[in-house]
């Protein structure tokens, strides 16, 4: 339910219903969000949850790389400005943490009072970089498993998920993956996410390793290859995320819009399909304004 704009759908609510979905064992598809009209869009289409990525919201908000520019405030207020314009459960990229153990505790507090359904977490070394990048470098495993420690002490709703993320399969390889995989696990991480494998093959290792709900990163043009559904159902995955379909397709209509203006100096006769306008206006709120308007206008007119 949305009233002007902003979700009353309680966040508890919220969280409960994606941690009993993903008890279920089904493979729950999460797509990725990026900025307001996005988060608007793919909230309309019935998902069981949707995934505010780092790097497409580091992009859109400060027009910077995925690589530790982004602070916990810049990252907090746009988990808070999703879920509340949103009714999906939301699945919040949390970075290393935004710092040490105590920086861990006030990211995993303020993304849950925010209206973060779930939080994740990766290991690697600050300033992080994009996962399907070279050169990303990992803290020591037991730092880690530190920071899974508070983060679940730090939650007030069990049912706000910790998702820990191991970047270790790229420069340690799959072996060194699992081991952390495993002592995250151990520390209560509620999933797994063995980042950037780079074979079926190698996922299929990855989901025969663990009982607990693994991430798999569909990411186009990415190291890990982009599955089916039924692919990744019948390897064993329990949530799939699509960071970057949306702003890559984005992207490409915004080249193709400007280039068209830029060669003929109109948009008349451009080949980019386009939104409707009067369709795209009520998706932005336009028809609650009209019905505010009119309600006030006829209380002016019976006073």
């Amino acid at each position: 339910m949305m009233h002007n704009g902003l979700s009353q759908v309680s966040n508890a609510s919220r969280r409960s219903q994606l941690a009993a979905r993903l008890r279920q064992g089904d493979l729950v598809v999460a797509p990725g969000v990026f900025e307001m009209i996005s988060a608007k869009m793919a909230d309309r289409m019935g998902f069981d949850a949707l995934y505010m990525t780092g790097y497409g919201t580091v992009a859109s908000y400060l027009g910077l790389p995925d690589a530790g520019l982004a602070s916990y405030t810049d990252m907090v207020n746009r988990v808070q400005q999703f879920t509340a314009i949103t009714t999906t459960p939301m699945i919040c990229d949390g970075d290393t943490g935004y710092g040490g153990l105590l920086n861990v505790m006030h990211t995993v507090r303020g993304y849950e009072r925010a209206g973060a359904c779930a939080i994740q977490l990766e290991d690697q070394e600050f300033p992080k970089k994009c996962g399907h990048m070279l050169g990303r470098r990992v803290v020591p495993a037991q730092q880690m498993v530190e920071k899974i420690r508070v983060a679940v002490e730090a939650r007030s709703d069990p049912d706000f998920l910790i998702i820990a993320r191991t970047d270790a399969r790229t420069t340690l390889g799959l072996d060194e993956a699992l081991r952390r995989a495993e002592m995250y696990a151990r520390a209560g991480a509620d999933l797994l996410f063995v980042e950037s494998p780079e074979s079926v093959q190698e996922m299929e290792t990855i989901c025969r390793h663990f009982d607990l709900p693994l991430v798999a990163n569909m990411v186009e043009g990415g190291r890990t290859p982009v599955l089916s559904y039924e692919a990744l159902q019948q390897l064993g995955y329990g949530l799939v995320i699509f960071p970057a379909t949306a702003f890559l397709a984005a992207g490409a209509a915004f080249e193709s819009v400007y280039q068209g203006i830029k060669q003929t100096g109109s948009s008349k006769d451009g080949s980019t399909p386009l939104h409707g306008f009067g369709q795209f206006s009520s998706l932005m709120g336009f028809d609650w304004v009209q019905a505010f308007d009119q309600s006030h206008a006829q209380r002016e007119e019976d006073a």
